[in-house]
């Protein structure tokens, strides 16, 4: 498994510095009402792209999880106060078969 992880890692590792290497021109990005602009390399501005759009995705998913992470949390403090009370009368239980 951590082979395969590795190949995978090391070919999208690949991929992006050919990505970088064909796409070194350089590109002006401005906002329309601002008057100022930046240049940067072409490669440069769709890495950060695809970075901020997988940040952000993520920042969703963790968000849209959270009903879910506190179901889990609530029924795990149930299952302990249960067990809990279940261990707790277990020796009063034994006590009064003898």
């Amino acid at each position: 498994m951590r082979f395969i992880y590795w190949s995978v890692t090391a070919l999208i590792a690949l991929l992006v510095v050919v990505f970088a290497v064909s796409n070194r021109a350089m590109v002006t990005l401005t906002l329309f009402p601002l008057p100022a602009g930046l240049d940067a390399p072409l490669y440069l501005v769709v890495i950060v792209a695809v970075a901020l759009g997988f940040l952000a995705g993520a920042l969703v998913a963790w968000l849209r999880a959270g009903r879910h992470r506190r179901d889990a949390r609530l029924l795990r403090q149930r299952i302990d106060r249960l067990q809990r009370d279940v261990n707790k009368s277990l020796p009063a239980a034994a006590g009064k078969e003898r």
